[in-house]
């Protein structure tokens, strides 16, 4: 595993707490320069200095430069982060009943619990405009490398939360390894389209602009005009986005500027990509990864790579055919066995030492009647036929929850149902066959471009 040891991140960290590089220049594209980051940034960790010890405080905010001043704060000794999946007063009253939070940073007024301190930052405000560094804590020894950073709150398959925490070399650590792998520096402007109070937003929209200095755009384009508009406007250098949003891209012409487009949070579509890269002359680089285990490989098909390989800071190996990593961006909350590896719900095979192919999740795998059947094998078939766009194939318990039945969401203009249900039928054994299919013009999404889960299992649920 080639990574930073504790003691080379630990400088790294203090050397990114000692101030910015260009102070002057615009941390957001027109708009917060890196001085008035860090100038935040010493507001906040002055506010929450009284803060008591082991509390943390939600950080309910999508302004980029507030980010990064409370990610900087807490970094500098403040108290951990609380990174709701939502701003939704129902997501702020789970998250307090589970961690008890009282005090929140916001940049606009949310509906929190009552009681709940709010701290909204103002560029200029009580000083900060003249204070550009921020004191590094007495403990900021090796140990502080390892300590918590962020408590961050996922919606969840079945919309309950979960929680990930994440120290600070889990994303400080990621983020120097990426703006080290792709060459990020202060000429790049970055734009996201997905939010960055996400994993894969923060990483690359607040994250990697504050290690490398790079400008990142404020904005959170959606639509391809609008993407394109901004992409222009702002002569962006590199895109991160997710497979919904480049498969409105295939045919949008984004500036020359552009030398490199990441994608994640889903698998791309090999057509999507194909054509993106024809439109735009760029490939797609592919990030594998999750919330919990941060970045683990990478796979860029306009260069030829058909598998992922894995990210040089990592230990991968396939163990009873799952993936198996040992990483230092992993939460400190999964398990992992005596050598430090935590065995994923993917499915894997081994390309040759160094690359790996996807082949899908572990629990895609369910019983029906007894008998196993992989939905992934079911979803594949579908996005074979004519009209299908996408597909999501799902297990949906029977009365009584003793069983289950196959169902199936599909995506697409024109789709034949019954043509569909035929060729399943000349593939797969009948206990396999969904005996539930709707078609929807549009498979719902979360804003973070991963599949809305509760609404669709509410769809198949309604007749």
């Amino acid at each position: 595993m080639n990574t930073l040891n504790p003691l080379d991140t630990e400088r790294a960290l203090q050397a990114l707490l000692h101030g910015p590089k260009y102070p002057d220049k615009e941390f957001v594209s027109a708009g917060a320069t890196f001085g008035e980051v860090y100038a935040m940034a010493a507001w906040l960790r002055r506010q929450l200095a009284d803060t008591e010890q082991g509390a943390a405080i939600c950080l309910a905010a999508d302004n980029k430069a507030f980010l990064a001043a409370a990610l900087l704060a807490s970094l500098a000794g403040g108290p951990s982060l609380l990174l709701p999946h939502a701003f939704s007063a129902r997501a702020f009253a789970r998250m307090q009943q589970t961690t008890g939070f009282t005090a929140a940073i916001s940049d606009v007024p949310r509906d929190f619990p009552a009681g709940v301190r709010v701290i909204c930052p103002q560029t200029g405000q009580d000083g900060q405009g003249t204070d550009r560094s921020i004191k590094i804590p007495a403990n900021g020894g090796m140990q502080a490398a390892s300590s918590l950073l962020l408590h961050i709150f996922t919606g969840g398959s079945t919309g309950k939360p979960q929680i990930w925490a994440k120290t600070r070399v889990n994303i400080f650590g990621e983020g120097f390894f990426l703006a080290s792998r792709y060459g990020v520096t202060d000429g790049d402007c970055i734009l996201a389209t997905i939010p960055p109070y996400h994993i894969y937003g923060l990483l690359f929209s607040v994250v990697l602009p504050l290690v490398s200095s790079a400008t990142v755009v404020e904005s959170m384009p959606s639509f391809p005009s609008e993407i394109a508009r901004v992409a222009k406007e702002h002569h962006i250098t590199l895109l991160a986005s997710v497979p919904a949003h480049y498969r409105v891209l295939r045919d949008v012409r984004l500036p020359e500027s552009l030398r490199l487009a990441f994608s994640s949070a889903g698998m791309l579509d090999a057509a999507d990509n194909k054509e993106f890269c024809r439109t735009n002359n760029k490939g797609v680089v592919e990030v594998y990864g999750s919330t919990e285990t941060g970045g683990i490989a990478t796979r860029n098909r306009s260069l030829g790579e058909e598998y992922f390989t894995a990210f040089p800071t990592i230990d991968w190996k396939v163990v009873e055919s799952r993936l198996a990593v040992r990483s230092p961006y992993i939460s400190p909350d999964l398990p992992v066995d005596n050598d430090g590896f935590f065995i994923a719900g993917d499915r894997v095979e081994a390309r040759g030492t160094h690359n790996f192919s996807l082949q899908g999740r572990a629990d895609s795998v369910t019983k029906v009647g007894g008998k196993r059947v992989d939905l992934d094998e079911i979803s594949l078939l579908i996005k074979k036929q004519s009209g299908v766009t996408d597909c999501v194939v799902m297990a949906l318990p029977e009365a009584g929850g003793r069983e289950h039945q196959i169902g199936a969401l599909v995506q697409g203009n024109a789709v034949n149902i019954e043509r569909i249900r035929k060729s399943l039928s000349d593939s797969l054994e009948p206990y396999a066959l969904p005996r539930r299919i709707k078609t929807v013009a549009r498979i719902p999404m979360k804003n973070n471009g991963k599949y809305d889960w509760p609404t669709i299992i509410r769809l198949m649920h309604d007749e």
